[in-house]
C-alpha cells in the first residue's frame, strides 16, 4: 500500500501535541491552554483520517478543510505557548516549522480539489451551451 503523506505527517504531529500536551500540564501545571493545543492539534489529524473515510469528494473536502482551520489555530497556540514562555524556542520552532508543513500540504491539496471542481464546472457549462438549440 502506498504511504499517505498527509494521513502519516498529522499523525506523528498529533503525537507529538499530546506529548507536548503532557509536559505542559505535569512539568509547567498549565492547564487551559495545554487542553487547547491538544485539541486543536490531535483534530487536524482526526479530519484527514475522516476525510479519507469521506464518503464523497465534497465530504472529503469539508473535512480537509477543517483539518486545515484546525492547523491554523494549532499554529496561533504554540506561538502563544512560546510568548508566554511556557515551552523553548527549538520546541516551538519545531512544531511551528511541523505545522507550517501540515498547512502547505492541506492548502495544496485544497487548492486542487477546488480547481478539479471549476474545471468540472467548465466542462459541464461547455457540454451544456453545446446542445443545439431545437
Amino acid at each position: 500500500m502506498k504511504d499517505n503523506v498527509i494521513m502519516d505527517k498529522s499523525y506523528d504531529f498529533a503525537l507529538r501535541t499530546a506529548k507536548l500536551y503532557l509536559f505542559l500540564r505535569e512539568e509547567k501545571k498549565e492547564f487551559e491552554m495545554s487542553k487547547q493545543i491538544l485539541r486543536s492539534g490531535t483534530s487536524i489529524g482526526a479530519n484527514v483520517e475522516e476525510a479519507i473515510g469521506g464518503q464523497s469528494r465534497k465530504d472529503f473536502a469539508s473535512k480537509l478543510g477543517i483539518a486545515y482551520k484546525e492547523a491554523r489555530e494549532t499554529k496561533f497556540w504554540l506561538r502563544l505557548l512560546t510568548d508566554t514562555k511556557l515551552i523553548t524556542p527549538a520546541v516551538s520552532s519545531s512544531m511551528l516549522n511541523d505545522c507550517e508543513e501540515l498547512l502547505r500540504i492541506l492548502g495544496s491539496i485544497l487548492k486542487t480539489i477546488r480547481r478539479g471542481r471549476s474545471e468540472n464546472t467548465t466542462e459541464q457549462n461547455l457540454e451544456f451551451t453545446s446542445i443545439p438549440n431545437s
